[in-house]
Formats: structure tokens, sequence, C-alpha cells
């Protein structure tokens, strides 16, 4: 599906002509043929189009002729998440410069470009591509940020939960957490190093523009805190992941403990009665006392209540 944009007096409204568009948004569904009509009618090659739809796809940057291309690992709610499956994933975010206009294209709806068609974003303007590109950069940024604080919100929500359980669902959850984490720490590490390889060469040509230069600036910095925040968050959950699987281990190992004294308590009472249960003359002519009925039960009580004793001093019990 292909969209245009126009923006006039600071006011962005869809239009349906390609030639009144100062922005064009590409997302899925795209018909048969649809890309490579489009490329033909830009005249840019369609290589422009199709490498951002590569969920494998690096974040880096390019120049063909006079046009530019950047991708940008963006992220997103992973909406076929699965059992031990990540909660976000990152996927490639195509933003293309061309005979005056911005395209931006991904495999699947970003909520960064949503941002943008919701206008929720202060100063927007496709016009001024340069403002466009880094108010890109800088939603991505916001974004990973949000995404993060949520993670450490669910973090903290399962470790409430993990704390006095023995069950392993937790652990699953936590591990898509962490599966999250990853992909967000290789993302915004190989943002990071698009952004500063794009200020390092100008690629955007805002060198002599101060507030731009600035601005850019400011993202690079909060990448940087995104990222080490990430970085944060991974290796606290690796511990807490490595401390909460001894607990759950511990409690198993008391379950099983107080199971087996229990098992050992009660084998005293089944031993003495399926002794003298056997089809055999008992012992001290029990079997003409009228009352070896209630010894032998009173036997088993006062023997299963010194073997508790014992376990109690010796500390078995916990």
């Amino acid at each position: 599906m292909i969209r245009y944009f126009s923006c006039r007096n600071a006011l962005c409204q869809e239009t349906e002509h390609l030639d009144q568009a100062s922005w064009v948004h590409l997302a899925p569904p795209f018909a048969p043929g649809e890309l490579d009509a489009f490329s033909r009618q830009l005249q840019i090659e369609t290589d422009f189009l199709t490498d951002p739809l590569d969920s494998e796809e690096r974040a880096r940057y390019e120049r063909y002729d006079d046009t530019r291309s950047i991708i940008l690992n963006t992220p997103v709610i992973n909406e076929r998440e699965k059992e031990n499956d990540p909660i976000f994933v990152t996927i490639p975010l195509g933003i293309i410069l061309c005979q005056n206009k911005i395209i931006t294209i991904s495999s699947v709806e970003s909520p960064v470009i949503e941002k943008f068609l919701d206008r929720k974003v202060k100063g927007f303007n496709p016009e001024d591509e340069r403002l466009f590109v880094l108010q890109i950069f800088e939603q991505t940024v916001h974004l990973f940020l949000e995404y993060l604080k949520k993670l450490n919100l669910r973090r903290n929500l399962i470790e409430q939960e993990l704390y006095h359980s023995s069950r392993s669902e937790e652990l699953r959850s936590l591990l898509s957490i962490e599966k999250s984490l990853v992909y967000f720490v290789n993302s915004l590490n190989a943002n990071e190093l698009l952004k500063l390889k794009i200020k390092r060469t100008d690629f955007l040509g805002i060198k002599d523009h101060e507030e731009y230069n600035d601005l850019f600036e400011d993202i690079i910095i909060d990448n940087n805190q995104a990222r080490e925040v990430a970085q944060l968050y991974t290796n606290i959950l690796n511990g807490t992941m490595e401390a909460y699987a001894s607990i759950i281990s511990n409690n198993l190992n008391t379950v099983v403990h107080r199971l087996t004294v229990i098992t050992l308590l009660l084998m005293v009472p089944t031993v003495i009665s399926s002794f003298f249960g056997m089809n055999v003359p008992m012992p001290f002519d029990l079997g003409s006392y009228k009352g070896a009925f209630y010894f032998l039960i009173i036997t088993s009580v006062i023997f299963s209540f010194a073997i508790a004793w014992i376990f109690k001093e010796r500390k078995f019990f916990n």
C-alpha cells in the first residue's frame, strides 16, 4: 500500500497524486508488481525499496546518483508472539531521499511512522527533509526508551510472582523479556554506529546548521543512553534468572525433603502392621491378647514420634 502526503501551511494532508506529495509512505500489503512500478515511476533502483523489507537487513546508508537511502532499526511489538518468543522485536525502516521527496518503507506498520501519521510529533514538516529524518531518528530513540520501561515494569511484576513460586512459567516469561532486550541492544548499537557515521560524513548536510547539528547531537546522546539502559536491564535480568533458578531449585528440594520425611514417618506403622498382619503366630502370645490391636497401634505411634523427635533434633525439618 502506497500513501502520498503533502504539506501546506504546516498542515500535512493525504493526497492521491505523487507529483503533489512531499512524503510517500509504503507498507504491506503490496499488490503484485506495485513496488517495481513505483521504482520505475521515480527512476530509482528497486533494491532501495526491497532491502528495508528484509527483517535481517543491517542498519546502513548509501548513495546512488542523486538518491540517498538510510536503513534504521526500529522497535515493534511482536504480533506473532508465541511461547518463549520475544515480546518486542526490531525491524528495518527505510528512508529514501530523492527528487525532493521523502519515502519511508517498512515490512510492517511502524509505530514510529504512526506517530507522524497521527500528527503526534511537534513541528513535523516533510518538506524539510533534514528535519524530518532527524525527527524519525528522535522518535525511534524515544520508542526504544518507552518499550524499555515497559519491559522493566513487566520484569518487576514477574519477579514478585516468582519469589514465592516453584513454577517455570515465570522464568519463561523472563526469557521472552531477555530476548527482547537482546534485540534492543544489538539494534541500538547498530543505530548508534550509523548515526555517528552519518554525522562524521555529513550525509544529511547539516554541518553548518547549528540547530539541526545540536538536535543530532542530542539524538546520539539519547541513543547511547537507551543502549546503556538496555544493556543494564540485560545484565540485571541475567543475574535475576540465575538467582531465581536457584530459588526454584531450592524450593523443589525443600518440598522433596519434606515428602521424604513424611514417607519415613508413615513407613514405621506400615511395616509393623504388615508384619503382624501376616498369617503367622504372633510373638509374645499377642495373638491371645484381646488388646493386641490397640497395642500395635500405640507401638506404631510411639515409634513414629520417636523417629520424628530424632529428625527434629538433627534438624532434618525445615
